[in-house]
This record gives structure tokens, sequence and C-alpha cells, in this order.
């Protein structure tokens, strides 16, 4: 009796769990925007980190990585932590010479009026996982998107200005 073609396929149907699937997760990479006055001294999605950003400003580069669901679904969110400065421009008023001991008492102090937040952020829709962008706005809200695409772009979900003001009191969240 030849067993050579139940061998074969024996063999075939076992190396078929050997294939790679397509993953439900992948990492992409974080940028960020601040629409505010504040800088962002440093920030998070998910725990993995992201640029500092200049008041007004975005990037610092990407940074790497966000994992997210290569395929968005309902209810997705994302955890973003960060650290602002208020006040950034403050050290114009600092004592001089720099790095003197006056220098180095008021960057204590400046440093003692950061905030850190915490937000738990839906993550806009997208048709393909591609740049992490978070959007820093007015009275601490945090906007997200993960698409293949980027501001500017008719097919972006934000159209958010790049200079946004704090209004005189935030709505209570």
């Amino acid at each position: 009796m030849n067993r050579l073609p139940l061998l074969i396929l024996i063999s075939a149907l076992s190396l078929q769990g050997c294939a790679d699937a397509i993953p439900d997760r992948l990492g992409a990479p974080i940028e960020g925007y601040s629409h505010t006055s504040a800088a962002i001294n440093r920030f998070s999605v998910n725990k993995n980190g992201g640029p500092n950003l200049a008041p007004y400003g975005y990037g610092g580069g990407q940074m790497c990585c966000a994992t997210l669901p290569v395929k968005w679904h309902p209810g997705l969110t994302v955890v973003v932590e960060w650290e602002k400065d208020p006040d950034p421009f403050d050290s114009a008023n600092w004592p001089k010479p720099r790095y003197s001991d006056a220098w180095s008492k008021a960057a204590r102090e400046h440093e003692a009026k950061y905030t850190r937040h915490r937000a738990v952020v839906a993550v806009a829709p997208y048709e393909e996982l591609g740049l992490v962008n978070v959007h820093f706005l007015p009275c601490n809200q945090v906007a997200v998107s993960a698409g293949a695409t980027y501001p500017g772009r008719p097919d972006y979900p934000f159209k958010f200005p790049q200079k946004m003001q704090e209004p005189a009191t935030c709505p209570k969240p």
C-alpha cells in the first residue's frame, strides 16, 4: 500500500497552520498638534510616547508607536496622557544669568505650575490604519484620528483652526 499520497496530504494540511495570519493590531506612528497657547511638554497614547509640542505647533517628529486595530470599530478609544506648560514663554522674565541660583529657583517655581492630564478619547473612524494624530484643544480637550490621511486633506475628519483661544470658562466634564 502506497502511503506517499496520504503523507503528502497530512504534511500539506499541517503546514497550512504555519501561514502568516493578517494581524488584528499594528503599531502606528504618533504625531501631535497643539491648537492652544500652552506647550505640551510630553504626551502619550496608550502609554506610548509622542513628541513635545510648541504653542500652536505640531509635530516635533513622529514617535513610535500606538498599537491600534487594523480595522476601526465603534467604541474604539485610546488613553491620552499629557503634561502641559500653561506659560511656556515665562523664562524670558527669569533672573539672569542663566543657570544661576535665582534662575534655577524661578525654573523650579515655573515647573510647579505644569498640569498633568488624562483623557479617554474616541478615535475617529478610519478605513485604513495610518498615522495617529492627537489634537490638543482648549479646555484640556483632545481629539484623535488614526487613518491614512492628515490635516489639510479634504478627507481628514477634523477641521480645527491652528490657533484656538481658551474661553473665559470651560464647560464642566
